[in-house]
């Protein structure tokens, strides 16, 4: 495998990601990483979440991966920006590593993270919501660099308490509908009334059931697909950056932390056979 780009995730969130991914950049080999053992990581402190993100890039940076990409948003809102300004100029100064909060940023206000003015738009206003774990909830991190560059666009956000173990345990589909209808209602209570325009499904393990938030949600709301535009992002960035490209053949990799004998649901969401998980 020649330079393989790593994707690293609390969980098996991250594989919506790759899918993605991987029918993008058929020649891009691509090493994923579940930290399944430990998931999920919405609950925990931050402290934690530093801790578990560090070891789980350097592991894959350690497996001959240049690039890694964070396809955790508490992650990512929580840790990365610290891995990018400290450790990593410290321990790994020519490697890199991406988030996906970046490019769900500039999804949502149109603008390009590093070129924009502070407090002005000209962008019609609009009502955006994020479903998240607690965690990325209570960083803040969407609401504030949103308003930052489009101040006024309203952000709501709602937390999504237990879905995330639901659907990293094989939960049946009444228990995840229940579930994301609970999530749904409470944003409803969060509107008062008003017009929600857009749905941002603020943690990679979402996508897996988007269409019971679809069937919750009115047919007028946009839902933004994060595994598309993080694949979008991810090729601008190869074109500016081909020394992180590798192969002219595509391999991929499965490793967990886990227990890879209880991985072989991910079948009914993946719409393929299960890959074929590895122990770490």
């Amino acid at each position: 495998m020649k330079n393989p780009i790593g994707i690293c995730d609390s969980g098996s969130g991250g594989l919506t990601i790759l899918e993605t991914l991987a029918k993008a950049l058929p020649k891009q080999s691509f090493i994923y990483l579940g930290d399944h053992k430990r998931a999920p990581y919405g609950h925990r402190s931050e402290e934690e979440i530093l801790k578990f993100t560090i070891e789980l890039v350097e592991t894959l940076f350690k497996k001959g991966c240049k690039l890694v990409i964070v396809a955790c948003n508490t992650a990512s809102a929580v840790a990365l920006r610290q891995i990018q300004e400290k450790w990593l100029p410290k321990h790994y100064p020519d490697h890199r590593t991406l988030g996906v909060l970046v490019p769900m940023v500039e999804a949502l206000t149109g603008l390009e993270w590093d070129r924009y003015n502070p407090g002005i738009s000209h962008v019609p206003q609009k009502n955006l919501a994020v479903f998240a774990t607690q965690k990325t909830v209570d960083s803040g991190a969407y609401p504030h660099q949103v308003r930052l560059r489009v101040p006024n666009f309203q952000v709501i956000q709602q937390a999504c308490p237990g879905l995330v173990n639901a659907i990293e345990n094989n939960a049946r589909e009444a228990e995840l509908k229940a579930l994301v209808s609970a999530c749904c209602k409470k944003l409803s209570g969060q509107m008062f009334g008003e017009k929600l325009d857009v749905v941002f499904l603020g943690c990679t393990h979402y996508p897996l059931v988007e269409n019971l938030f679809r069937d919750c949600l009115p047919e007028t709301v946009e839902i933004l697909s994060q595994p598309k535009i993080v694949s979008a992002s991810l090729k601008v960035y190869l074109k500016k950056h081909p020394e992180f490209k590798g192969g002219e053949k595509q391999t991929l990799e499965f490793l967990t932390t886990g227990n890879p004998e209880n991985l072989g649901h991910l079948e009914k969401f993946l719409h393929k056979s299960s890959p074929p998980f590895k122990k770490n």
